[in-house]
């Protein structure tokens, strides 16, 4: 018998919440940044009633350019009068997949083109978010499902992104009835009491949303509509595919240590991948560390294109012996990727860089952002890393 990718639950019919959009800010970057302290440092100004619209223009500090209906120093007056600068408003924002920013989230209309505060007020320590979208542009979008413990952005995933939170508050879980039923079917507790029985549901959803079998046997409805899920039809299973979706969800996030990944013993075929290196050897230099190999430029209306940059495709060296033992998962081939003429990054192998979750290839997305023109700096240390 046939298995009826319809016959699946979609993913809003486990959630109790319609889905929500992601945050739209649209003030050409000016409520994000890399560092907080540099958001915070720049809003206390904003906020400075002191300080007149005209010299904040001039410096390029907030959101002072007119864009659509948004007439900024009007913004602005409405904004002192009706709110003031709050250390708890910094908050960190997913805009695309790894893609993280500072953001300076207020609800105060119109600071933010879309602030979402329905969806903010979910952001809160201990949720997380399964982030999917309605359908795709593209047949190769990749993978249609993202995580994030953080706001997400309206275009994490593209066109448009839809969070469904796992917690409704920090007391309930966000799942239907027709959920809650099946949970309880399987002999599981109360998830409005269990945190870790509220993201079952959710973690097998991530497992599933990233398993090769399904994208490849479902690859047109996953297109065209909602992502579907078979459900486990007994609580060990559940529990499974949770421990895998779990481990993906840590993945997709760069703040969660991973054993054998980001701590502890680093597997052999990851130690060799994308190492830091320059022409002639040594320690990179803050020149070193200079993105310029033209990843991305700005365009019309200050946003972010992509550009060719420079790599180099190659054979696997006789040190990088780990990473061809695993060719069949990350490909026959790998690549140099530079950040200039001299420093780049070594072994990064070809399903890696073209790695695409939601229609992002996620690497050169990431690069993009930070050529030096558009990044005013050269990347740091651990930005490198």
């Amino acid at each position: 018998m046939a298995i009826d990718y319809g016959s699946w639950p979609a993913l809003p019919e486990i959630s109790g919440l319609a889905p929500f959009s992601g945050v739209v800010e649209k003030r050409r970057g000016a409520l994000l940044s890399l560092d907080r302290a540099e958001i915070a440092d720049l809003m206390r100004r904003y906020f400075d009633p002191q300080i007149p619209f005209a010299e904040l223009k001039a410096a390029g500090i907030g959101p002072v350019e007119d864009m659509a209906e948004f007439k900024a120093s009007d913004a602005r007056t409405r904004l002192l009068r009706g709110e003031s600068f709050s250390e708890e408003r910094l908050c960190r924002v997913v805009l695309y997949p790894f893609e993280v920013r500072w953001a300076y989230h207020t609800n105060f209309q119109p600071m933010w083109n879309r602030s979402r505060p329905e969806l903010a007020a979910r952001a809160f320590p201990g949720n997380g978010f399964v982030v999917m979208r309605l359908r795709s542009r593209r047949p190769e979008e990749g993978l249609p499902i993202f995580w994030t413990p953080l706001l997400p952005g309206d275009h994490l995933l593209d066109p448009n992104a839809h969070p469904l939170p796992v917690l409704a508050d920090p007391d309930k879980a966000n799942l239907s009835a027709a959920a809650r039923a099946w949970l309880a079917a399987l002999g599981l507790p109360d998830p409005d009491k269990d945190r870790d029985i509220a993201a079952l549901p959710w973690h097998h959803a991530l497992a599933i949303g990233y398993a090769p079998a399904w994208l490849a046997e479902n690859a047109d409805g996953i297109r065209q509509d909602w992502p579907r899920v078979p459900l486990p039809d007994n609580a060990a299973l559940l529990r499974a595919s949770a421990a895998l979706g779990a481990r993906v969800a840590a993945l997709l996030d760069p703040d969660t240590p991973v054993p054998g990944v980001t701590v502890g013993a680093i597997q052999p075929a990851l130690a060799v991948i994308a190492v830091p290196t320059k022409r002639g050897g040594g320690a990179m230099t803050e020149a070193d560390r200079t993105l310029t190999a033209g990843w991305g430029h700005s365009g019309k209306g200050g946003a972010v294109m992509p550009g060719r940059g420079r790599i180099v495709s190659r054979d696997y060296a006789p040190d990088e012996a780990p990473v061809q033992a695993e060719a069949a998962l990350l490909g026959a081939r790998t690549h140099d990727v530079f950040l200039n003429a001299d420093a780049y990054w070594r072994n990064i192998p070809e399903t890696v860089w073209s790695f695409t979750i939601g229609g992002y290839q996620v690497l050169k997305k990431f690069l993009s952002y930070r050529e030096q023109p558009l990044l005013g700096r050269a990347l740091a240390p651990g930005e490198v890393r």
